[in-house]
């Protein structure tokens, strides 16, 4: 086991990881279920709680994700910051925020005084590209409780991450929204992609740990859970697509500094809380970084999928996702509000 950073000090927290099944494009539902969930964490005595990526809707590839794209200032972040004073917590997750004329993946980190810190994707992941831009901020803050990264689903499986968080944080704070191959497309397909499918999950079911190695740190992963269809785009620029029936497979985690995994939920489980005590602090990593672009060694079918959804979501963001997006987050203000988009939070 190897020792924290020379004269630094490790207090011991309990933080908390949320698993949701959400509904898709319910916003309101989907917050009052995250509510009552928070509410659950922080009465087992979490003062950390991480809740998943898109925690204010799951995110397949249908119109109704649109709906769920909001304004900085929003009854989801409202929501966070009551909950978050009410309980003397710091609570994170992300949602999609129209911002500048632009769709942003944000994930909010909120302090019990109600101060916010942001962090945009970087890059969104397969289809995600079809309703939110990447961003380009270093995802580290610094909080009352220490200082913190962001590391959203993907984010975690890329060294470019671990570079922008190692040695500048004491805890990440990650939620996912992975899914696997599809389960309506005949037998010939889940028997010629068994193999990838296997790998998928491994990968989801991993990253934390392999995440905390490199980094030094303990890792916070909130997650969805359930099957979802989403449509499955064919081609670049094409409105064409396949329905495609499949369910998440990131599992809730929260690990150690060194990759142990404290407490988890399979996703199989269904929705609920994990809780564990974690040493905050950075820590000499166990595993070192190699030079490349991904962590683990992606098969080529995996990151030929990647590549392929990546250039079909592109271009239906800057035809169609964008000002499908915006025109949402318009029609999702408060009546009385007079918010124009834009990037309002404490730093």
């Amino acid at each position: 086991m190897n020792g924290a950073i020379a004269g630094e000090h490790s207090p011991t927290i309990r933080a908390a990881a949320i698993q949701l099944q959400g509904v898709v494009g319910d916003v309101a539902e989907n917050v009052r279920r995250l509510e009552v969930m928070i509410d659950e964490a922080a009465g087992k005595g979490a003062t950390l709680i991480g809740v998943p990526e898109f925690a204010t809707s799951p995110l397949p590839f249908r119109p109704e994700v649109h709906q769920s794209v909001l304004t900085p200032q929003n009854a989801a972040v409202e929501m966070l910051q009551t909950t978050a004073k009410r309980h003397g917590c710091h609570i994170g997750g992300s949602m999609l925020i129209a911002d500048g004329g632009q769709i942003y993946n944000r994930y909010h980190l909120v302090e019990p005084d109600g101060q916010i810190h942001l962090h945009d994707k970087d890059l969104p992941t397969m289809w995600e590209n079809a309703f939110y831009a990447p961003g380009h901020d270093d995802g580290a803050f610094e909080t009352s409780i220490g200082r913190m990264g962001a590391a959203v689903c993907w984010e975690l499986i890329r060294t470019r991450t671990v570079r922008r968080l190692l040695g500048r944080v004491d805890v990440v704070m990650t939620g996912t929204h992975w899914w696997t191959l599809p389960s309506n497309w005949g037998r010939l397909v889940d028997r010629t992609f068994a193999s990838l499918a296997q790998f998928n999950r491994y990968l989801s079911e991993n990253a934390p740990a392999e995440f905390a190695r490199r980094v030094g740190t303990p890792v916070l992963q909130a997650s969805h859970c359930g099957p979802f269809r989403s449509d499955f785009m064919l081609a670049p620029g094409l409105p064409i697509a396949a329905p495609y029936d499949t369910e998440f497979v990131g599992a809730t985690q929260i690990v150690d500094a060194d990759g142990h995994v404290l407490a988890a939920r399979n996703t199989a489980e269904g929705p609920g809380v994990v809780v564990a005590d974690i040493e905050l602090g950075a820590r000499e990593p166990v595993q070192p970084l190699k030079d490349t672009f991904w962590i683990p060694k992606l098969p080529l079918a995996l990151r030929a999928y990647w590549h392929h959804q990546n250039m079909c979501a592109k271009p239906y963001y800057r035809k169609t996702g964008r000002a499908a997006g915006l025109r949402a987050a318009e029609a999702n203000l408060p009546a009385e509000s007079d918010e124009t988009p834009g990037r309002t939070a404490a730093m």
